[in-house]
């Protein structure tokens, strides 16, 4: 059976709109396998360790297509001082009014 499949540039769950990533971001994080299953009701358990062995077999190629992903989506969203200038300079200005409030000790 296949658990992975590629489309759309992507890794999914075959059958599925859950993509690899987020089961690999979970797995990552060391949730076991039926917490992840539990966080994505619409797979099976065998589904989750399918993907997770898919992972474990092909986690160079997986990663570098993480990567990717990560790297087109930074890319195509522009940073929220540019695309909310004024929402940005508010978030900056709590930021560092909670930072003075709140100053971490060496």
């Amino acid at each position: 059976m296949e658990y992975v499949e590629q489309r759309n540039g992507g890794y999914y769950v075959a059958g599925t709109r859950v993509s690899l990533d987020s089961i690999v971001y979970a797995f990552k994080d060391g949730e076991s396998p039926e917490t992840i299953r539990h966080n994505f009701p619409s797979l099976t358990l065998e589904q989750v360790y399918g993907a997770i062995t898919f992972y474990l077999a092909h986690e160079r190629e997986v990663e570098d297509n993480i990567r990717e992903g990560e790297e087109e989506l930074r890319r195509s969203v522009p940073h929220l001082s540019r695309s909310r200038p004024a929402l940005y300079a508010r978030l900056e200005r709590a930021r560092k009014e909670s930072a003075a409030q709140h100053p971490t000790t060496p």
